[in-house]
């Protein structure tokens, strides 16, 4: 057994290469250096294209606001219409890499995404019904969040499976992990860009621009993938285990649908309350089923590496505050204080621009050089830094600038986070568990990612409609302006009476629409007039709640930090951490 010297993964031991790549081969040295390069540019620009794509809303909730004006639950789940089937389908998707190859996942996966997108473009316009535009746009979104699941697992299991030695697979790793925030980068920029030209004659449809970047990216690493990627798998002693896929996909959908639909329904609705002990059941049912089977989805024995099973919760914490960041960032420029998306997009290049520059020079070296635990702890710490700094600034304060150094402070930490949690975890498996690492790292950190938007947007929405309904209650005028807004289409003219009956619609959807409508409207002789008496309020009181959710994205990583710093075992020159092998079959 080859052990690490250099820290990464906390010393865990890792295989030899197995026998087969020690014979002697015909092939000249530098054809398989060119075939390793080939599947790691593969991978690289399919993690690439999948993290692009998941990127995709957050540049855009102001857009989707004013073009399907949805509620609170609604536009947290055309971003988490991407994300469910990805969180869900991942341990899956990794283990049928293992039995049938990993190429045709990463090219179909690639398809799917591509097909997923087209889907949203097609959408219908308004004069189709807001549930039927908006059930096409989800349906496209999880087309594409089922290739997303089958695409990401895939490219760290092609690397996993590549790498022989702890250094090359922190550096295979660094690429990996910087073409995921690259693709965080670009993605906001190029939907910025693209998103300003109004799509036909539909001035709010430009969003569907920045999905055809998406289809036609997907398509063409596809077609890369086909040509460069090697192919790889690990069948030995794996098969489907359909007890476990079904019980832990029932267990995190019926969590996700609680927690995203909490703000809308209440906590304590039957719906929300059913969703949580569905969940409940279903994850003990999976744990149940694991035990008994004869090749598990997921190997509960990988629990007893307390570093697998530390990094397995800090992964969680650590993407549930990467994306909550993002979300949170997004929700305050677009959705409550009106950025276009291309101004909305610089915030996002600073965050995961300083990402992606640290992550291949600074990020791979420090994880060689020391123990990955304090690489992963330092960047939690800096990630916290950021959102507490974050959630001091006022949202009175119109202007992207303020936002700029926290955003860097953070998005330091995530360069930091992604790269060494990443190495903890996989190399705490030995080979030919690669796949069922890589998948169950995946799920974990895309069940993070899932979570950012779903808890931080339940707390902020929830706590901005606590605070609207609280001022009404305790302002007499504004209640009575209220009223008389409520009463105002019954009076407008026929030609405006839709428009006023769509915006008396958004009013009482939510803190968020409330603040879509305007205070004043413009009248056909060039006066203004009054018109939404909740504009004022509903903006400071998404102000104040959503600071709360970066005050509590940033208390769960410090939080997260102080875990991996204290709980995670320090690494000693000559020591290693085992797991033992899959048994022979």
């Amino acid at each position: 057994m080859a052990r690490s010297d250099s820290g990464v993964g906390n010393g865990a031991d890792l295989p030899s290469a197995p026998a087969a790549t020690a014979k002697p081969t015909s092939r000249p040295a530098q054809d398989l250096d060119t075939l390793a390069r080939g599947t790691l540019v593969a991978a690289a620009l399919c993690v690439f294209m999948a993290q692009f794509a998941l990127t995709v809303p957050a540049g855009l909730n102001g857009l989707f606001q004013q073009d399907f004006h949805t509620s609170a639950s609604e536009l947290t789940w055309i971003t988490d219409a991407f994300l469910v089937p990805v969180t869900v389908l991942e341990l899956t998707f990794g283990l049928l890499g293992d039995l049938f190859g990993r190429r045709r996942l990463l090219v179909g996966g690639s398809v799917l995404v591509a097909a997923g997108f087209v889907v949203c473009v097609l959408t219908p316009g308004d004069d189709a019904g807001h549930m039927t535009r908006l059930t096409v746009l989800w349906t496209g979104q999880v087309l594409a969040g089922i290739g997303a699941a089958a695409v990401i697992p895939t490219t760290l299991a092609m690397i996993a499976a590549g790498t022989r030695t702890p250094r090359a697979r922190a550096r295979s790793i660094s690429v990996w992990a910087a073409s995921l925030s690259m693709g965080s980068v670009l993605s906001p920029l190029a939907c910025g860009l693209t998103a300003q030209r109004a799509f036909g004659s539909d001035t709010d449809a430009g969003w569907r621009w920045a999905f055809i970047v998406v289809a036609v990216l997907a398509g063409v690493c596809a077609v890369i993938a086909s040509f460069l990627a090697g192919d790889s798998r690990a069948p030995r002693g794996r098969s489907l285990d359909w007890p476990g896929q079904i019980t832990i996909g029932v267990a995190a959908l019926a969590l996700l649908f609680a927690v995203i639909q909490a703000p809308t329904d209440g906590w304590g609705s039957p719906p929300v309350v059913g969703g949580f002990i569905v969940a409940a059941l279903a994850l003990t049912a999976f744990v149940l089923a694991e035990h008994r089977s004869a090749s598990p989805l997921l190997r509960l024995d990988l629990f007893a590496n307390r570093n697998f099973t530390i990094a397995a919760v800090v992964t969680v914490v650590g993407m549930f505050c990467y994306l909550g960041t993002g979300y949170v960032t997004s929700i305050r420029l677009t959705a409550i204080q009106g950025f276009t998306p291309l101004t909305a997009s610089l915030a996002f290049i600073v965050f995961n621009g300083v990402s992606a520059l640290i992550q291949l020079p600074i990020a791979s070296r420090l994880i060689e050089r020391y123990d990955a635990k304090w690489v992963l702890g330092g960047g939690l710490l800096l990630i916290g830094g950021g959102n507490v700094w974050m959630a001091a600034i006022p949202i009175g304060d119109r202007s992207v600038s303020p936002l700029v150094a926290p955003l860097v402070v953070a998005g330091a930490g995530v360069a930091l986070t992604l790269s060494a949690v990443t190495a903890v975890v996989i190399n705490t498996v030995p080979d030919d568990l690669a796949g069922m690492a890589a998948g169950w790292t995946s799920l974990l950190r895309d069940f993070g990612f899932t979570l950012g938007p779903a808890v931080v947007g339940a707390v902020a929405l929830s706590r901005a409609a606590h605070e609207v309904s609280d001022e009404v209650a305790s302002d007499p005028g504004l209640g009575k302006a209220l009223d008389a807004f409520n009463a105002s289409a019954a009076t407008a003219p026929n030609e405006q009476k839709e428009a006023v009956e769509s915006a008396i619609a958004a009013v009482n959807s939510g803190p968020l629409g409330a603040n879509s409508v305007p205070a004043r409207i413009t009248l056909p002789d060039g006066s203004t007039a009054p018109f939404n008496p909740l504009k004022d309020t509903a903006f400071h009181a998404l102000g104040h709640a959503y600071a709360l959710g970066y005050l509590l994205v940033g208390l769960c990583a410090i939080t997260a930090a102080a875990v991996t710093v204290f709980l995670i075992r320090a690494h000693r020159p000559g020591e290693g951490t085992a797991i033992p092998s899959a048994p022979n079959t």
